[in-house]
């Protein structure tokens, strides 16, 4: 067996890294630990406020890293063009896609039409968008890593939350049919589904998270960023195709 240290960023060291809502929470998580292993990370996420605080404070913590976005919503074709010009003008392609951005939604008792139609089309296609664009990158290159966060709402399908629960399910069985479409030009597809995380997804405040952090009732944003970066350390035979973390005392 290799060193550990060497092991966990063999394949992270100057690969092109695309994180969608990547500014708060697990993608900004995500994007802390692949940038202090080299990584040449793209965020974005559509508050301007949250971007500027996100990539000032990777900044500060890594000087002298390779950070790259701007703020964009992930459901307007205008910003996901501005994002590939990104990708392709400073990047140079895409080697690993974090697909993250999604909002929280309530039962279908809650909310109106064109809320629903805009948590979907963040939710799902924004996944399904940026798939496409970045398995167009991937392929001439017969290598990548497209990862989905899901949610363990997919498993546990609450009544509290069904259009959260759809747009979950729906992630599920993309990324499995996915892994099947394009794992022929070598490209790895990975599904990882979070239980409860610490996150301004999550109701309450956050002194009320820290104590169910502290009882194991919930996780934090870190613990998804190193799941993730298990599935991207794993040598190319190997896949993670699926990965499931719950908080220990989450009944699910």
């Amino acid at each position: 067996m290799r060193q550990l240290n060497e092991y966990f960023g063999q394949n992270i060291k100057d690969k092109r890294i695309v994180i969608t809502g990547g500014t708060n929470g697990i993608g900004k998580a995500i994007a802390d630990l692949l940038v202090s292993l080299g990584g040449r990370v793209l965020i974005f996420g559509r508050d301007h406020e949250a971007f500027r605080k996100a990539f000032d404070d990777i900044k500060q913590q890594f000087p002298d890293c390779e950070l790259y976005g701007t703020p964009a919503d992930v459901t307007k074709k205008q910003d996901i063009n501005t994002i590939l010009k990104i990708v392709d003008k400073e990047l140079g392609g895409i080697d690993i896609l974090i697909n993250n951005a999604a909002l929280a939604a309530d039962g279908i008792t809650d909310g109106t039409f064109e809320e629903w139609k805009y948590i979907i089309d963040t939710n799902i296609m924004g996944y399904l968008g940026f798939c496409k664009e970045a398995v167009s990158r991937m392929s001439p290159q017969k290598s990548g890593h497209i990862i989905n966060i899901g949610s363990m709402s997919a498993e546990n399908k609450s009544p509290e939350s069904t259009i959260y629960v759809t747009t979950k399910s729906a992630i599920r069985g993309f990324s499995t049919s996915l892994r099947k479409e394009v794992n022929p030009f070598g490209i790895k597809v990975s599904l990882i589904e979070p239980g409860a995380v610490a996150s301004d997804m999550q109701p309450g405040t956050k002194e009320e998270h820290q104590k169910k952090i502290n009882k194991m009732e919930m996780l934090e944003a870190d613990d998804i960023a190193m799941s993730v970066l298990f599935c991207l350390s794993q040598p190319k035979r190997c896949d993670i195709v699926t990965m499931q973390i719950r908080p220990h005392h989450q009944s699910i």
